[in-house]
């Protein structure tokens, strides 16, 4: 029943409803907070000044609010009668409830009478403070509303509802809180004073038992305020005016003006609206329903939000972190390669170096002889040797011809790093949408044996054991589903398909180890088609061979983010196919279920 409070609250107070009254746009007002929002309007506006031109103007006709404007349209605050000069602007305030109202310009004089019959100011103006709408009092000011009889009798026994829990009646000593009251004992007993004063036999087995709180209710000291009519305030109401929508007394069909309307009688249109709006409320229950579910369904969806958040951040940083291996990995290759050019020009230069040093050291050997030669007196022993050096001289020289004085190697690298396309890829990383996933095999997280042709859709091995790679794309959610065909298949091997985490072993076969779910055998040899069917909505994991299925569901409880996964030997190659439906019979057994 918490729910309801605010319906039992005025808008002007924000308080529970004291002596309700009823304006004619069906919103309800305290007695005394009416009084409080009254305006007083110009003598022009008032009924009399309406009933003397002869306008024919109900007393209770809405006032055009595009001629009075009772609040501000920019929502300034301020509120005022812009088509009278000499109203006063009148500031307006906010209730509790948030809702706009409207303080009479001059404090209502002191006086001792309750607020229905207090005098009201001539020609005074009320205006609804949740629909806006105005109207101008007639002679009876405040008395001229009905009094909302059925209000107040709900906002007693909600109040009553709220109370302090009531107490064991017959306790001696500490009163324990009651459990059950008698209706035909009019007392209310705790559970062991029940069982000893009240026992369910006997003529007190036909006594009725029922909650405290419905004890309770039923317990009112007062009876409820009857309603009386509006304008014959000591006539209660007998008929129903089917033109006015409103109860009447039998004086208003004799001699007001209800006499020519149609009337009913008052039980029976009670229990017809009573029925009308029965139905109406299961309508709205129905509803009320549909919001509930609704809201439970969009508290789950908030926890499986966070839940997938977790799970995508996770993927994210580990497709981040991949790339990133991958880059590391080529890194060290081409530092590789760097060393290795920077080793063959090193050794290039130093063998220069060897040679010319030698060839050097032999030559400065030569001309020390020849000076030496040169020194001695003896012609016969000169000429005898002469020929012979200037032969050797002249050979030196040309062995020192052109090329033999320039460096084999340049100091610079000859070598330039293209990374303009991976920066361009790098910068057009993003996400992308849809349904049906296209991936291919990664080579940045598959064992170093592992071959890739065919755009990186066909993968075999360059080694004997078993090899591990997997798809490029990985999953956390949703229904996903693709196939990959054997294109060789020699000597029996053993090739495993599945799903893997991130960091499953490389270099064994798939499923040897808790990071591996996958399928080994069952009919699959060259040519065949397996299907891997991953529902994490359902938590399972299915195979197909030859779009037969192998057996009911190969695994269940499937939580987490999973990779497609293969392992294989050289005796096997595959090929992936990515981008494909559910198969029909599963997406219907799904919705089924």
């Amino acid at each position: 029943m918490e729910e309801m409070e605010e319906e039992l609250k005025c808008p002007v107070c924000g308080s529970f409803y004291r002596e309700p009254i009823i304006l004619p746009c069906s919103h309800n007002l305290c007695q005394a907070c009416a009084r409080n929002i009254l305006v007083q309007t110009p003598e022009s506006e008032s009924p009399q000044s309406r009933r003397a031109s002869g306008s024919g103007v109900s007393d209770y006709d809405y006032l055009d609010l595009d001629k009075m404007s009772l609040y501000s349209e920019a929502d300034s605050g301020y509120g005022s009668y812009g088509g009278f000069a000499s109203a006063p602007t009148t500031p307006c305030q906010r209730s509790p409830n948030g809702v706009r109202v409207f303080p009479p310009a001059m404090p209502p004089p002191a006086t001792h009478l309750s607020p229905a019959l207090a005098p009201v100011p001539r020609n005074s103006c009320i205006t609804c403070p949740q629909c806006h709408r105005s109207l101008i009092l007639d002679d009876r000011g405040l008395r001229g509303f009905p009094k909302n009889r059925v209000l107040e009798g709900v906002i007693d026994r909600y109040q009553q509802s709220k109370a302090a829990a009531l107490k064991c009646q017959l306790c001696e000593k500490a009163p324990k809180e009651a459990t059950v009251m008698c209706e035909q004992c009019d007392v209310f007993y705790c559970d062991p004073c029940r069982l000893r004063c009240h026992p369910p036999r006997g003529p007190l087995a036909k006594h009725r038992l029922v909650p405290p709180a419905q004890g309770r209710v039923s317990r009112r000291l007062s009876p409820r305020k009857v309603s009386t009519c509006t304008d014959h305030e000591l006539e209660n109401h007998s008929m129903y005016c089917v033109q006015c929508k409103m109860p009447v007394c039998y004086q208003c069909l004799e001699e007001g003006k209800h006499s020519s309307h149609e009337v009913k009688a008052l039980g029976a249109m009670w229990k017809l609206h009573k029925s009308q709006l029965s139905q109406a409320l299961n309508g709205l229950s129905d509803r009320a329903k549909e919001a509930k579910e609704f809201l439970v369904q969009l508290r789950n969806m908030v926890q499986q939000i966070q839940e997938n958040n977790v799970e995508f951040e996770a993927c994210l940083v580990a497709q981040c972190d991949a790339l990133i291996d991958a880059l590391n990995r080529r890194k060290a290759q081409l530092l590789a390669r760097v060393n290795k050019e920077h080793e063959h020009k090193l050794k290039v230069v130093r063998d220069q170096i060897s040679h010319c040093t030698v060839k050097l050291r032999q030559t400065t050997g030569l001309m020390e002889y020849c000076l030496e030669v040169i020194k001695e007196n003896d012609p016969s022993g000169f000429l005898q040797i002469s020929d012979a050096l200037i032969r050797r001289v002249h050979l030196t020289e040309d062995q020192w011809g052109k090329g033999t004085l320039t460096p084999r190697m340049t100091t610079d690298f000859d070598l330039s790093l293209d990374n303009s396309s991976l920066l361009q890829s790098i910068h057009q990383l993003d996400f992308v949408q849809m349904k049906v996933a296209w991936f291919a095999f990664d080579p940045g997280s598959a064992h170093s044996d592992i071959i890739f042709s065919n755009d990186n859709l066909t993968v075999t091995c360059s080694s004997y054991d078993d090899r591990v790679v997997l798809g490029k794309t990985g999953f956390s959610k949703g229904v996903h589903y693709w196939e990959l065909t054997v294109d060789r298949y020699d000597n029996h091997p053993d090739p495993a398909f599945g799903v893997a985490r991130i960091d499953v072993m490389k270099d064994v076969m798939l499923g040897k180890d808790d990071k591996a779910w996958a399928i080994t055998e069952g009919g699959i040899n060259k040519g065949a088609t397996i299907g891997v069917l991953l529902d994490l909505n359902r938590k399972t994991l299915t195979f197909f061979v030859n779009d037969e299925q192998q057996g009911p569901i190969a695994f269940e409880n499937v939580e987490g983010l999973f990779f497609p996964a293969v392992s294989l030997n050289r005796n096997v190659q595959v090929t992936l196919h990515t981008g494909l439906p559910v198969p029909d019979f599963y997406s219907s057994r799904a919705s089924i279920a």
